[in-house]
């Protein structure tokens, strides 16, 4: 019968191994999320623009994107971009840290393509009387769309965006294809070096699960507070 000890693991073990990636890990997740969610809207605008030259190579980025395995897109920006471009930036950085810059960049762009279709079903939600009342009074395109129609479109989409970001969050997971030093990483990095490596994966999806169950009951509850201000 299988020993499972989760004893051994003490606030000097976690703080050693995996702070650390739980840090890393948060940190892809709002820098993806922010990143994503600014190249979404502009693609969604894309998309929405009525205008062929924009909307085609939106839709192809988003549709390509979305068919693609996330694993598989993580390791294409790791080993197709240079080395060169990485070692190009200042400090060094992207030498020390080339594994996290570019899970930093393949999350913004994979998001993208996601948030894109969340924003457009925002945008489209928007009753077009909001769109005719703004053009009679003179407003642009633009300014139509930044004063009238997007802060309705993200208070709309705010619980959707929220639990695309916990998803966001699970698979920065995936960042060990390339050796970038995540929370899952911390854990099993403890593992191996204890000896423990099941209760170290166990006790890591103990984390996942409860850190997201969590975030997942206040988008729920946030959803109803929308729902009825609607």
């Amino acid at each position: 019968m299988m020993n499972l000890d989760l004893s051994f693991y003490n606030w000097d073990i976690i703080s050693k191994f995996v702070v650390k990636g739980f840090y890393f890990s948060i940190m892809l997740t709002l820098i993806a999320t922010v990143g994503g969610i600014l190249l979404g809207t502009v693609l969604a605008l894309m998309r929405l623009s009525g205008k062929k030259w924009l909307d085609a190579p939106a839709t192809f980025y988003v549709n390509g994107m979305r068919s693609i395995p996330l694993v598989m897109v993580i390791l294409w920006f790791f080993l197709l971009v240079p080395a060169s471009f990485y070692a190009a930036l200042p400090g060094g950085i992207g030498t020390s840290y080339r594994s996290e810059l570019s899970a930093i960049i393949t999350f913004i762009a994979f998001e993208a393509a996601y948030f894109s279709e969340i924003m457009r079903a925002g945008i489209q939600s928007i009753s077009r009387g909001q769109v005719f009342a703004g053009q009679a009074l003179g407003m642009t395109y633009g300014q139509n769309m930044k004063l009238v129609i997007l802060p309705q479109a993200f208070r709309n989409m705010l619980p959707v965006l929220l639990t695309q970001t916990i998803i966001l969050f699970q698979d920065t997971s995936l960042v060990y294809a390339i050796g970038a030093y995540d929370m899952l990483k911390g854990f099993e990095t403890a593992g191996k070096n204890y000896g423990r490596p099941i209760e170290a994966y166990l006790l890591a999806a103990v984390v996942y699960f409860a850190m997201c169950f969590a975030l997942s009951w206040v988008v729920k509850r946030l959803h109803r507070k929308i729902a009825i201000i609607r």
